[in-house]
Protein backbone atom coordinates (compact mmCIF):
# COMPACT_ATOMS: atom_id res chain seq x y z
CA UNK A 1 0.00 0.00 0.00
CA UNK A 2 1.29 3.46 -0.97
CA UNK A 3 -0.13 6.63 0.56
CA UNK A 4 0.32 9.99 -1.11
CA UNK A 5 -0.43 13.29 0.59
CA UNK A 6 -0.64 16.39 -1.58
CA UNK A 7 -0.51 19.56 0.53
CA UNK A 8 -1.19 22.95 -0.97
CA UNK A 9 0.80 25.67 0.79
CA UNK A 10 -1.00 27.73 3.42
CA UNK A 11 -2.30 31.25 2.72
CA UNK A 12 0.52 33.53 1.62
CA UNK A 13 1.06 37.25 1.83
CA UNK A 14 1.01 39.58 -1.14
CA UNK A 15 1.74 42.65 1.01
CA UNK A 16 5.12 43.33 -0.59
CA UNK A 17 4.74 43.47 -4.38
CA UNK A 18 8.51 43.89 -4.75
CA UNK A 19 9.15 40.34 -3.47
CA UNK A 20 9.80 37.68 -6.09
CA UNK A 21 7.06 35.02 -6.15
CA UNK A 22 9.34 32.38 -4.58
CA UNK A 23 10.01 34.59 -1.57
CA UNK A 24 6.41 35.35 -0.61
CA UNK A 25 5.91 34.40 3.06
CA UNK A 26 2.82 33.02 4.78
CA UNK A 27 0.38 35.58 6.09
CA UNK A 28 -1.09 35.44 9.62
CA UNK A 29 -3.85 33.02 8.60
CA UNK A 30 -1.32 30.77 6.88
CA UNK A 31 0.87 30.71 9.99
CA UNK A 32 -2.19 29.60 11.99
CA UNK A 33 -3.63 27.12 9.48
CA UNK A 34 -0.47 25.11 8.83
CA UNK A 35 0.13 24.05 12.47
CA UNK A 36 -3.60 23.43 12.89
CA UNK A 37 -3.61 21.08 9.89
CA UNK A 38 -0.47 19.43 11.27
CA UNK A 39 -2.26 18.81 14.57
CA UNK A 40 -5.21 17.24 12.71
CA UNK A 41 -2.85 14.96 10.82
CA UNK A 42 -1.07 14.04 14.04
CA UNK A 43 -4.37 13.16 15.77
CA UNK A 44 -5.11 10.83 12.83
CA UNK A 45 -1.74 9.15 13.33
CA UNK A 46 -0.28 10.35 10.02
CA UNK A 47 3.44 9.53 9.91
CA UNK A 48 4.94 10.09 6.47
CA UNK A 49 8.24 8.45 5.57
CA UNK A 50 9.17 11.35 3.29
CA UNK A 51 8.35 15.06 3.04
CA UNK A 52 9.21 16.86 -0.20
CA UNK A 53 8.62 20.58 -0.68
CA UNK A 54 8.72 23.17 -3.40
CA UNK A 55 11.56 25.65 -2.80
CA UNK A 56 9.09 28.57 -2.57
CA UNK A 57 9.16 30.07 0.93
CA UNK A 58 5.40 29.70 1.45
CA UNK A 59 5.48 25.98 0.59
CA UNK A 60 8.61 25.23 2.59
CA UNK A 61 7.30 27.11 5.64
CA UNK A 62 4.03 25.14 5.40
CA UNK A 63 6.05 21.91 5.26
CA UNK A 64 8.12 22.92 8.28
CA UNK A 65 5.10 23.91 10.38
CA UNK A 66 3.28 20.67 9.57
CA UNK A 67 6.46 18.63 10.13
CA UNK A 68 6.76 20.12 13.64
CA UNK A 69 3.27 18.86 14.50
CA UNK A 70 3.63 15.34 13.07
CA UNK A 71 7.07 14.67 14.54
CA UNK A 72 9.06 14.87 11.30
CA UNK A 73 12.46 16.54 11.50
CA UNK A 74 12.68 19.79 9.55
CA UNK A 75 16.23 18.94 8.48
CA UNK A 76 14.90 15.82 6.72
CA UNK A 77 12.51 17.74 4.44
CA UNK A 78 13.71 17.44 0.86
CA UNK A 79 13.44 20.58 -1.26
CA UNK A 80 12.77 19.71 -4.89
CA UNK A 81 12.93 22.43 -7.52
CA UNK A 82 10.59 20.42 -9.74
CA UNK A 83 7.64 21.05 -7.38
CA UNK A 84 7.67 24.77 -8.22
CA UNK A 85 5.89 25.91 -11.39
CA UNK A 86 5.43 22.37 -12.64
CA UNK A 87 2.62 20.60 -14.45
CA UNK A 88 0.40 17.76 -13.24
CA UNK A 89 2.28 15.46 -15.64
CA UNK A 90 5.62 16.49 -14.13
CA UNK A 91 4.28 16.00 -10.60
CA UNK A 92 3.01 12.54 -11.46
CA UNK A 93 6.42 11.65 -12.93
CA UNK A 94 8.09 12.76 -9.67
CA UNK A 95 5.67 10.61 -7.66
CA UNK A 96 6.10 7.58 -9.93
CA UNK A 97 9.89 7.84 -9.50
CA UNK A 98 9.79 7.79 -5.67
CA UNK A 99 11.79 5.05 -3.97
CA UNK A 100 9.53 2.06 -3.37
CA UNK A 101 10.96 1.71 0.15
CA UNK A 102 8.88 4.80 0.94
CA UNK A 103 5.27 3.86 1.75
CA UNK A 104 3.92 7.30 2.77
CA UNK A 105 5.03 10.43 0.92
CA UNK A 106 3.87 14.00 1.53
CA UNK A 107 4.44 16.65 -1.14
CA UNK A 108 4.05 20.41 -0.59
CA UNK A 109 3.35 22.68 -3.51
CA UNK A 110 1.07 24.98 -5.42
CA UNK A 111 -2.12 25.46 -7.35
CA UNK A 112 -3.35 24.99 -9.95
CA UNK A 113 -1.01 22.00 -10.38
CA UNK A 114 -1.88 20.28 -7.09
CA UNK A 115 -5.66 20.62 -7.57
CA UNK A 116 -5.35 19.44 -11.16
CA UNK A 117 -3.29 16.40 -10.19
CA UNK A 118 -5.57 15.59 -7.25
CA UNK A 119 -8.60 15.72 -9.53
CA UNK A 120 -6.83 13.55 -12.08
CA UNK A 121 -6.10 10.95 -9.38
CA UNK A 122 -9.69 11.09 -8.11
CA UNK A 123 -12.71 12.94 -9.43
CA UNK A 124 -13.78 13.26 -5.77
CA UNK A 125 -11.29 16.13 -5.42
CA UNK A 126 -12.44 19.20 -7.32
CA UNK A 127 -10.32 21.92 -5.72
CA UNK A 128 -7.70 22.24 -3.01
CA UNK A 129 -8.02 25.44 -0.98
CA UNK A 130 -4.93 26.84 0.75
CA UNK A 131 -3.42 24.40 3.26
CA UNK A 132 -5.66 21.58 2.06
CA UNK A 133 -4.38 18.01 2.41
CA UNK A 134 -5.49 15.44 -0.16
CA UNK A 135 -4.73 11.86 0.89
CA UNK A 136 -4.71 9.03 -1.61
CA UNK A 137 -4.19 5.37 -0.66
CA UNK A 138 -3.25 3.03 -3.46
CA UNK A 139 -3.27 -0.76 -3.43
CA UNK A 140 0.14 -0.76 -5.07
CA UNK A 141 3.62 -2.02 -4.27
CA UNK A 142 5.38 0.48 -6.51
CA UNK A 143 4.98 4.23 -6.92
CA UNK A 144 5.16 3.71 -10.68
CA UNK A 145 1.69 2.14 -10.42
CA UNK A 146 0.12 5.34 -9.05
CA UNK A 147 -0.57 6.76 -12.48
CA UNK A 148 -2.05 3.47 -13.66
CA UNK A 149 -4.42 2.52 -10.83
CA UNK A 150 -7.05 4.59 -9.08
CA UNK A 151 -6.83 5.15 -5.35
CA UNK A 152 -8.55 2.69 -3.00
CA UNK A 153 -9.28 5.53 -0.57
CA UNK A 154 -9.39 9.32 -0.88
CA UNK A 155 -9.67 11.96 1.84
CA UNK A 156 -9.59 15.73 1.50
CA UNK A 157 -9.20 17.97 4.52
CA UNK A 158 -8.86 21.75 4.67
CA UNK A 159 -8.62 24.33 7.47
CA UNK A 160 -12.22 25.49 7.07
CA UNK A 161 -13.70 21.97 7.19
Amino acid sequence: MKTLFLVRHAKSSRDDPSLPDRERPLNDRGRQDAPAMGKRLSKRGVKPDLLVSSPALRALTTAQLIADEIGYQRKDIIVDERLYASSPDDLLAIICALDDKVDRAMLFGHNPEFSNLAHRLSSDVIDMPTCAVAEFRFDAKAWADVGEVGPAKVKLDAPKK
